[in-house]
This record gives structure tokens, sequence and C-alpha cells, in this order.
């Protein structure tokens, strides 16, 4: 599932479905919000969190810092640093790349 493919019209998005997405426990992007300042999703006045699309772009790089590259917290809290807050050129070139890999596999799935 990607948000941005299949719901364009959302603007908010749960805990919930993030920590599906993402595999992680909801403790973890909670973690994540206080260790990246980055990463404010909005809240009503419950506290249930609500992640915009912009949110989910930091918390998908925030994932691919920690588990995919093996960044430490202090590691990627750095990388953000010095690429001010924003997915570096790289990871938006891997970013595209995959979502060409998940097309060309539905593809050859039809065929």
């Amino acid at each position: 599932m990607h948000f941005e493919d299949d719901e364009p019209d959302r603007l908010y998005f749960s805990i919930k479905e993030l920590s599906k997405e993402f595999a992680v426990n909801a403790s973890a992007l909670r973690f994540w919000e206080k260790e990246f300042k980055q990463l404010k999703p909005k809240k009503n006045k419950k506290g249930d969190r609500f992640y915009t699309k912009e949110d989910i772009a930091m918390v998908r790089y925030i994932h691919y810092l920690l588990k995919e590259k093996g960044y430490t917290l202090d590691g990627a809290r750095k990388i953000l640093a010095v690429n001010q807050g924003k997915p570096d050129q790289t990871y938006k070139l891997i970013e595209r790349l995959q979502k060409v890999r998940f097309f060309l596999g539905e593809l050859r799935q039809q065929l």
C-alpha cells in the first residue's frame, strides 16, 4: 500500500495505518516523533495523531535510514540535519525505482 497512490484525496492518516504500512509498532512511531523534530503529526483534543502526506514521507525516510540502511538514531538525526529535514536525492531516486519495480512486478503477474 502506498498512501499517495491509493487515496490521493485523503488529507490525514492514522497511526494505526502507518504502523501497518511500515511494519513497526505505533510506539516506535511515537518514539520517532520525540527523537526527530521534523516529524510533527497533527493531534486532536483527545491526543490521536493524524499524519499528512508530508509526515508520511518523513516517516518513510526515517524508516529507510533506521531499518534499511542501519543507521543509529544519532546518525539518522545527523543526516536529516545535513539534508535540512528533507530526503536526499539518492533516497528519492531509490524510492522512484522501488515504485517502478513494484509496477513491473504487477505487470508481470498480469501477463
